[in-house]
């Protein structure tokens, strides 16, 4: 008798469960996809070592820049670059080993935007089914590279984050650094909004987006009253 409860007790804990992961990821698909590429990547003007990566939608003109640290930039540009070293970089033996143990990458999910940081979402494959991982985004851009797969984002994420602009960047001009932002400290609080604003489309016109995402939070941060 006790043994028949336990049995239907942990039946019960297992489709909960499964219920729950079905809610989760009905939640995360339900919601549309914008498709993004690869634009560049340029040095960030106001942290030392680190890198602006710069994604775009593969049908708009909204670019994503997103602060990554030295390690992840040049996991991505050795890849991109086809720069052969000796041994395998982080990256280069996860996707060994996920190659070996037959897990495919479906694709990589920019999910959300918080506080100033981004979520990225690895969506694998393997014979047991669909399986999603939490990662870091600038982890899951060196992956996403390496195994060719998709990246994907969502409309909230490029509503928070993203800028818009009116002609496509040429990534020569990208890869030189872009246009020198205001030194650090910068009193940006005996501005307006609308002042803020205006200098936002001017960063964005000179395709400076670090400095365009700065202007963006400050604004945010400003209409929210914080």
């Amino acid at each position: 008798m006790v043994y028949n409860i336990l049995l239907w007790r942990s039946l019960l804990d297992k489709n909960l469960y499964f219920l729950f992961l079905s809610a989760k990821n009905e939640q995360n698909y339900g919601m549309e996809k914008i498709a993004l590429k690869l634009l560049g990547m340029i040095n960030s003007q106001s942290q030392s070592g680190a890198y602006t990566l710069i994604l775009g939608e593969t049908e708009g003109k909204r670019r994503l820049p997103i602060l990554i640290n030295g390690f992840e930039a040049q996991a991505i540009l050795f890849h991109i670059e086809q720069i052969k070293i000796p041994r395998p970089l982080t990256h280069d033996l996860f996707k060994n080993f996920a190659d070996t143990f037959g897990i495919t990458f479906r694709e990589v999910i920019i999910s959300k935007f918080a506080q100033g940081i981004f979520y990225g979402t690895l969506v694998c494959e393997d014979a047991s089914g669909i399986k999603e991982i939490d990662s870091r985004t600038s982890d899951a851009i060196a992956l996403a590279v390496r195994f060719n797969c998709p990246i994907f984002t969502y409309e909230a994420v490029l509503a928070a984050a993203g800028v818009s602009i009116e002609e496509e960047p040429d990534i020569d001009d990208l890869a030189t650094g872009g246009i020198g932002s205001q030194p650090e400290g910068y009193d940006y609080d005996k501005f307006t909004v609308e002042e803020l604003e205006e200098m936002m489309n001017e960063a964005i016109e000179k395709e400076d987006y670090e400095r365009a995402s700065q202007l963006r939070d400050i604004i945010n941060r400003r209409k929210a009253g914080k």
